[in-house]
């Protein structure tokens, strides 16, 4: 079983982690949120200057929690694609440095692929083939799982993420960013039935739809003309609960009857949630209910580990080490990767 040392600095979360095989050992995260709210969304260059700031004391509490020492590591791994270029230099940096102060190999991990593991975090007994829905504010996929550094993308959303949408939806309702958690609050206490919104269905050429593609922009576009009518017809103030509420179950039908279709029609028994939409309560509610009907297993991960952190990067990292895979220290980052070339990593 190997230790890894984590670090992840793709977005906007300074995170690290010590990581023993599929164990937890420390998970430290610094959030910037309160410092990107003021602007309605992360700033990249505020992002990897707040990265500088905090990694040194975040990777000293990360030894502490997990009362472990250099002696201890068996190699450091960073998120080294995709992301925000400039903050994922940091931890790259960062990362290479360390390795080569304590000769540790170094690992550069997709960002993805990380949180494909979460999954194994609190499911250590999870084994592929399986089906990941991964979503999150920067992708929305379906992910067939057949080993480590395997992976088959089966279906994408054609324009926004799901984690996106909420954002720009929650902008338009005025809800403030992050916009996921207090759309998930509102709906909880709004009527789901109150606004039909369209599900983002993608045509195809010859007819009928695309089984597992999705598109978010044409929703988003949706609300708000639904917003800018009730404007016009006088109602005030808006039902912002009944209009989260209508939102999120649209989204939460639509990633639900494309995973469930998806796993049955390539007979995956698992399908494994990742990404910070995989936080969402009505997500949560409808494809444990769909998949319960079908047979399937859903498996969310801890609420700690839906968002961006270093665990996740870890247990990713561990896998990998243990197989004989580590990076070269000219390795360099990638603001776009495809998960499929995830092995374009590794030396061996």
């Amino acid at each position: 079983m190997k230790t890894v040392l984590a670090l992840e600095t793709s977005c906007d979360e300074t995170a690290v982690a010590i990581v023993r095989d599929r164990t937890v050992l420390s998970s430290v995260v610094a959030s910037q949120i309160d410092i990107h709210r003021r602007y309605g969304g992360v700033v990249p260059e505020v992002a990897s200057r707040a990265h500088v700031e905090n990694l040194g004391a975040v990777i000293e509490t990360a030894f502490q929690q997990a009362d472990a020492g250099w002696s201890d590591i068996d190699g450091v791994a960073a998120t080294c694609a995709p992301g925000l270029v400039g903050a994922l230099m940091v931890g790259v940096t960062a990362g290479k440095t360390l390795a080569m102060l304590h000769d540790k190999p170094f690992l550069g991990i997709h960002h993805l692929e990380g949180h494909i593991y979460a999954s194994y975090l609190s499911q250590p007994n999870l084994q592929p083939p399986f089906l990941c829905l991964l979503v999150s504010g920067g992708h929305t996929s379906l992910i067939h799982v057949k080993d480590c550094g395997d992976y088959v993308t089966l279906g994408k959303t054609r324009d926004d993420a799901a984690g996106e949408a909420f954002d720009k939806v929650a902008r338009l309702l005025d809800l403030g960013y992050p916009g996921g958690p207090v759309i998930d609050q509102l709906a909880t206490t709004g009527d789901a039935s109150a606004f039909v919104l369209p599900e983002g269905n993608i045509s195809l050429p010859g007819g009928g739809y695309h089984p597992y593609d999705s598109s978010f922009s044409g929703l988003k576009t949706a609300v708000l003309r639904l917003v800018q009518s009730l404007q016009m017809k006088g109602v005030e103030p808006l039902p912002v609960a009944d209009l989260s509420a209508s939102f999120q179950a649209t989204v939460a039908k639509g990633l639900t009857k494309r995973a469930v279709k998806c796993a049955i029609d390539y007979d995956l028994q698992a399908i494994a949630v990742g990404g910070g939409v995989a936080a969402n309560s009505g997500l949560r509610q409808h494809l444990s209910t769909a998949a319960q009907a079908k047979g399937l297993t859903v498996l969310f991960p801890p609420l700690k580990y839906c968002t961006d952190n270093a665990a996740m990067i870890g247990c990713a990292a561990a896998d990998h080490l243990d197989r004989g895979h580590t990076s070269t220290l000219a390795l360099g980052t990638r603001s776009r990767m495809s998960l499929m070339d995830v092995m374009a990593l590794y030396e061996s």
